[in-house]
């Protein structure tokens, strides 16, 4: 096969070129077939491969072929275990080569701004560290079978409401450090082959025609090597958007697309040397795929199924455990609520996976003890029923203890749309009271995307989120329910008390056409932290069978430049009695800084397993982006000379241990005195100080003498009195001309001072 592709381009005519930049059909790119160009397929399935026999549907109204469903990437990223979702993606890319797929598009790496957005079960976090981090190993994982990934949705896609035309206005520093963050190090570490571009606009303008985000930043800033993919009915304008960086359409677009790129060319609006940059991308991808493709590919059905039921076991978050889990197996129990036959275990739309097999939940914990089963509610209602309340209740009365499988249907969460609350359905939460009336006893197993309000919690003696665990779940629950692993996940988003207290809440999703991200550098923990409101269960949380020491934090330097890193070490001790995982928390706190920022940020993580009383070390590297925020004047990453707190912690609200170090800026940063300029801004150095005093001297805004009494309200004026006032309330002390001639000299010390330090 022909794969030198600056000869291929050179072959090709206008039409074959602009024909591969649009899909042959829903699911396929083009080929050239006279040049040996061969059609590959991509298909859906962040947590599953879903490949369709038909070609004409995007949102599982038609069949798919068998594949391992794996828990979505809400649980997942609760697992916080890099190489768990990395052996995930190994797993997603053999069944892609044994289904002859070339590219699996996922994961997605949106932040999760609102506990509403109703494809929040596909994304991993509310932190875009910890989101890089699961995606760029999720990647890693299925590119190492020869299998591409598409990244998405390029970028600030945080809703369901109107997400084909939304405005998403958000500043500059917040886009940077929010948004964009979740996704920079995903792309830079692990390259996927191709990135998907979002349906919506980004401060005016449609992401699939924005060449700031897919040129300037995603290739030329952070390097991405491969193609920019619409996500499928995203463009807009299609010359519009080849000439941004949006080198394919998808799905076909039955000849629309190419013949706007053609006419654009013709009449100049459009470069063909730009086409031909697409076309080579494109071919570039297609022939990797080829040359990675495996000759009768096969998985084993078995092991991925076991390797799902591991992954759901890690994902799966304790919230509350007195004392009553694991559950002793010679206990007898009842299984109460139509989940534990009818499973929710992934979530709605374009990613629903068609499962080799489904482990019923009642069946995998009738095997370890001795249980009963009443259905509680029907799924498929939110009324309740009386009489299903009853057989629950007598039930419960009957059994040593109850678990209740609770949580959200189908149709409460789902691509397309937000939820509306945080609420369970009605019945759902009839059932929990009724349920503990009777017995103390009372587990709650959770099977839901995104949080949910728990006002019954105290009416519970343990709290298990499951979230969506894919087709294993089963018997992962039922593992963690009697002991035989302890569980091991934390929450990667804050579980708030209430709707009411998430920090985009009053501007979620936005009014009319616009939503406006007015929460800005504060989502998640971010906001909690620094207004100080408790929430329900926090960022990081997780509880376990058994218990972990920290001790001896040490870090290699206590001074360092923002050019160098610094090695900061914990020690671990599981000083409990059972084998478990305890994830290693690392969060920065900038002591002072002259920019608005969180109380803290995740910075670094690890999970480590350990044997009761088996102790070890972690070790976290920091380097600049650790201690830096996204300056919008120097349009780069800057860290401030300053003191850092580092925490070690259990979660964001359980930290253990800290330590400071003192970190020196390299970049000078040199604010511009200018006629605007404050007093109070400048009044210290020592330049100005002659100069304030002979532009006050005699007027009502004099600065009194060192050590004379000064006057509260007259010196916050003075201080806040721009420069150019000075002129205007004392005419006789300096003009215009004098003015100015003390800005720029004050400016050009301000620069040489600057430089010395730096």
């Amino acid at each position: 096969m022909n794969q030198n592709v600056t000869a291929l381009l050179k072959e090709m005519t206008l039409e074959e070129k602009a024909g591969m930049c649009s899909g042959l059909d829903f699911w396929h790119l083009k080929g050239v077939e006279r040049l040996g160009i061969p059609s590959i397929m991509v298909t859906d399935g962040p947590h599953g491969l879903r490949k369709q026999d038909t070609s004409a549907d995007h949102l599982g109204l038609f069949d798919s072929v068998p594949a391992t469903c794996f828990p979505s990437a809400a649980g997942m990223a609760s697992s916080w275990n890099r190489s768990l979702i990395e052996k995930v993606g190994a797993a997603l890319g053999e069944e892609c080569q044994a289904e002859q797929v070339g590219v699996l598009l996922g994961p997605g790496a949106n932040i999760k701004r609102s506990p509403l957005c109703g494809r929040n079960f596909e994304y991993f976090s509310e932190d875009p560290y910890l989101s890089s981090e699961m995606a760029a190993s999720h990647i890693q994982g299925v590119q190492s079978q020869g299998v591409g990934t598409s990244l998405k949705h390029f970028a600030v896609n945080n809703q369901e409401h109107r997400r084909m035309s939304v405005d998403a206005i958000v500043d500059e520093r917040t886009l940077r450090e929010i948004y964009l963050a979740s996704f920079e190090e995903a792309v830079k570490r692990a390259q996927p082959w191709t990135v998907m571009s979002s349906y919506n606009k980004v401060n005016g303008e449609y992401v699939a025609e924005g060449k700031r985000l897919l040129n300037d930043i995603l290739k030329e800033e952070w390097g991405f090597e491969g193609f920019v993919v619409s996500d499928w009915g995203a463009v807009n304008e299609r010359a519009d958007g080849l000439a941004a960086g949006l080198e394919l359409e998808m799905p076909a677009s039955h000849g629309a697309g190419e013949k706007k790129v053609i006419e654009a060319i013709q009449n100049g609006t459009l470069s063909e040397e730009a086409l031909d940059r697409a076309v080579e991308r494109i071919l570039g991808i297609i022939f990797k795929v080829v040359a990675h493709q495996k000759e009768n590919a096969a998985y084993d059905k078995e092991t991925h199924h076991l390797l799902a039921r591991e992954t759901a076991r890690e994902s799966m978050v304790l919230l509350k455990n007195e004392a009553i889990l694991p559950l002793s197996r010679s206990q007898k129990v009842a299984v109460i609520g139509e989940f534990a036959q009818k499973p929710r275990y992934q979530g709605g739309g374009s990613s629903h996976i068609k499962p080799t097999k489904l482990e019923n939940i009642f069946d995998e914990i009738a095997k370890e003890a001795d249980a009963a089963y009443a259905r509680g509610y029907d799924v498929s209602s939110d009324e309740t029923d009386e009489a299903l309340i009853e057989e629950a209740t007598r039930a419960a009365r009957e059994a040593d203890a109850a678990v209740l499988f609770v949580g959200l249907p189908d149709r409460y969460e789902s691509e397309g749309y937000d939820r509306k609350h945080l609420r369970l359905p009605a019945n759902h939460i009839s059932l929990i009271e009724a349920v503990s009336s009777v017995q103390k006893n009372v587990v709650v197993v959770l099977s839901n995307g995104a949080p949910v309000e728990m006002p019954w919690l105290d009416q519970t003696a343990a709290v298990l989120e499951g979230y969506l665990g894919g087709q294993a779940l089963g018997g992962a629950i039922a593992d963690v329910l009697f002991g035989v692993v302890s569980p091991s996940g934390k929450l990667a988003e804050t579980f708030p008390h209430k709707l009411e207290h998430n920090p985009s809440h009053l501007n979620f999703p936005g009014e009319g056409d616009k939503v406006e991200y007015k929460e800005g550098i504060f989502v998640g923990y971010r906001y909690y932290d620094t207004k100080r409101i408790e929430p329900l269960f926090p960022f990081g949380f997780g509880l376990s069978y058994t218990t972990f020491a920290y001790s001896d934090l040490k870090v290699d330097k206590k001074e360092l430049t923002d050019q160098d890193s610094v090695n900061v070490t914990v020690n671990i001790k599981n000083t409990g009695s059972v084998a478990g995982h305890e994830i290693v928390q690392l969060y920065v706190r900038d002591q002072e800084s002259t920019v608005i920022r969180p109380e803290k940020e995740l910075k670094g993580f690890d999970k480590v397993y350990l044997e009761p009383g088996e102790e070890t070390a972690v070790t976290f590297t920091l380097s600049k982006r650790a201690f830096a925020y996204f300056n919008t004047e120097l349009a780069d990453w800057h860290v401030e000379t300053g003191t850092f707190t580092i925490f070690i912690g259990a979660s964001s609200a359980d930290l253990r241990l800290e330590e400071t170090i003192q970190v020196m800026s390299t970049v000078p940063v040199v604010k511009q005195v200018h006629r605007n300029t404050t007093v109070g801004d400048i009044k210290h150095h020592p330049l100005a100080k002659a100069f304030i005093k002979k532009a006050t001297e005699g007027s009502p805004f004099s600065l009194p003498e060192e050590g004379a009494e000064e006057n509260d309200m007259m010196a916050a004026m003075v201080n806040y009195l721009p420069l150019r006032a000075l002129i205007a309330f004392n005419p006789g002390g300096v003009d215009e001309a004098e003015m100015n001639r003390f800005i720029d000299e004050l400016n050009t010390s301000l620069k040489k001072d600057a430089l010395i330090q730096s």
